[in-house]
């Protein structure tokens, strides 16, 4: 298999969408309104990833365009949760990608712990050979769900998938603090917000400007 040609399409959705995405929160710099989105990071999958994925789950190497949903993904951050909220209903009402499943761990996490929103779209690329329309999974998390996320997913490849149990455990306890942060920043986001807005002022006035500690 030609995977650098299968694989080109989804690099360049990736490109286009984090262009298009990190567009949305520059458009909100140039307002008096905070922006929703703090960061958007992607990748194409890597191809020992994608043989891995489709062994478990039994998937032809024909299928695996129609049946892997996140051989392109993005992954969209925000500071607090309602913002999750804002991202998710601004992508509904794009025009440039369908969204074809949402899948919801937030409101119905998962037993490890985890917490994130999916979407998976489909998004058209241009090619040489035409248009050609391809599944992206989207996830949007809040910071402190990113950082729990990335070091879950640390953890499964160092155990291939089976971490103890006492780890477990803990991931779970760490999930459960991580939900309290997001709650917390939550009810000081007003506080948070101002104060992100004088420092944002005071370092645009110049070198130096800003308070030092």
């Amino acid at each position: 298999m030609d995977w650098e040609a299968l694989l080109a399409p989804y690099k360049q959705a990736v490109d286009e969408l984090k262009v298009k995405f990190r567009g949305i929160r520059e458009q909100y710099q140039k307002t008096i309104k905070q922006s929703p989105i703090e960061f958007v990071t992607g990748r194409v999958k890597p191809i020992n990833s994608i043989l891995n994925k489709a062994w478990q789950k039994n998937i032809p190497l024909d299928k695996i365009e129609e049946e892997i949903q996140d051989l392109a993904g993005l992954r969209i951050m925000c500071q607090f949760t309602d913002d999750i909220k804002k991202v998710i209903d601004m992508l509904r009402n794009r025009k440039d990608f369908e969204i074809v499943e949402e899948r919801d761990y937030i409101t119905n996490k998962k037993p490890s712990g985890y917490r994130s929103y999916h979407l998976v779209i489909r998004y058209p690329v241009q090619t040489l050979d035409g248009e050609k329309p391809l599944l992206v999974e989207v996830q949007i998390r809040t910071l402190a769900m990113n950082f729990w996320a990335t070091i879950e997913h640390s953890l499964n490849y160092k155990y291939q998938g089976q971490i103890p149990k006492d780890i477990q455990l803990r991931l779970q306890r760490a999930a459960e603090a991580a939900g309290r942060l997001d709650e917390e920043m939550a009810e000081i986001r007003g506080e948070v917000q101002e104060a992100q807005i004088v420092f944002s002022e005071r370092t645009d006035d110049g070198p130096g400007s800003a308070p030092t500690t």
